[in-house]
């Protein structure tokens, strides 16, 4: 046996019609709100970048901070239009807000080097190609990332430090300024003759063609020492040349000196022994 349902297909259309009237205006500003806010969103990204590279960001920086900029306001967007449907919103903050704390605990170690990073980004302690001492490591800068820092050591050893840690400590950029001085120590003997020798160190300094005239190099006696008459060398060059002129200068120092018969001490102590009845 069959058995026939009889249906209320008037009612249902009746219904249908008076959902579809209910919720058509809810619909239309929903995606209204959508379009319009994910044209703005767009808008103000542009406006962002245009901002950020006319003032010469760095353009990885530029590219990050406009798309999260551009998330957020899309994540603002979505929510508008969900309440515009009837959507409770407010537990949907609550848990994009519990799983932001999650992820902020889980990466708080990446979060603190992004920070460190947009940091150097921003304020350029130093660029691509300085030498620096900077987290405990030694050389050229090869690359500054968002998280970290690639360094190529002097012995070719490619380091990579976490931003945080470079900013968590001194930073010494040997490349910062144009011009950088040398201090050398060239010591002589008690009976050597300190007029010449000051003399060929002045002469050394200014036959070099990597010192610079200005500023002028020193050479001034400084100490008594020990063993020694110790003068201070000091000329100045390009930071560029720094290595070049150390080497030059202290080579050029140890071969004038021997020609002109004058000693370079070392430490040394004289024992005397006596002989007790």
């Amino acid at each position: 046996m069959i058995a026939f349902i009889d249906i209320d297909w008037q009612a249902k259309l009746n219904d249908l019609v008076d959902g579809i009237v209910y919720w058509a205006p809810n619909l239309l500003w929903a995606i209204g709100i959508y379009v319009i806010g994910k044209l703005a969103a767009k808008i103000a990204r542009s406006i962002l970048r245009g901002m950020m590279r006319k003032g010469k960001a760095d353009e990885t920086l530029t590219v990050f901070v406009t798309n999260i900029a551009y998330g957020a306001l899309m994540a603002f967007v979505v929510i508008a239009a969900l309440g515009r449907l009837g959507v409770e919103t407010n537990s949907l903050v609550a848990i994009l807000a519990t799983a932001g704390l999650a992820i902020g605990l889980a990466l708080q170690g990446s979060l603190g080097n992004f920070a460190a990073g947009v940091m150097l980004i921003m304020f350029r302690p130093f660029k691509l190609g300085d030498f620096v001492e900077a987290g405990g490591v030694t050389g050229k800068v090869k690359d500054i990332q968002i998280f970290s820092t690639v360094i190529d050591t002097p012995d070719n050893k490619r380091m990579i430090i976490p931003n945080g840690s470079i900013t968590s400590d001194v930073i010494t950029n040997y490349d910062g300024n144009p011009t950088r001085r040398v201090d050398l120590v060239a010591g002589i003997g008690y009976g050597d003759d300190a007029a010449e020798a000051k003399r060929i160190l002045e002469d050394i300094l200014e036959k070099e063609p990597l010192v610079l005239k200005d500023p002028a190099p020193a050479v001034a006696m400084v100490e008594l020492a020990d063993s020694s008459v110790n003068f201070n060398v000091r000329p100045w060059c390009k930071s560029g040349d720094y290595w070049t002129v150390y080497s030059s200068v202290t080579e050029q120092i140890k071969l004038r000196f021997d020609a002109a018969g004058i000693s370079i001490p070392y430490p040394q102590q004289d024992v005397h022994m006596h002989t007790v009845a």
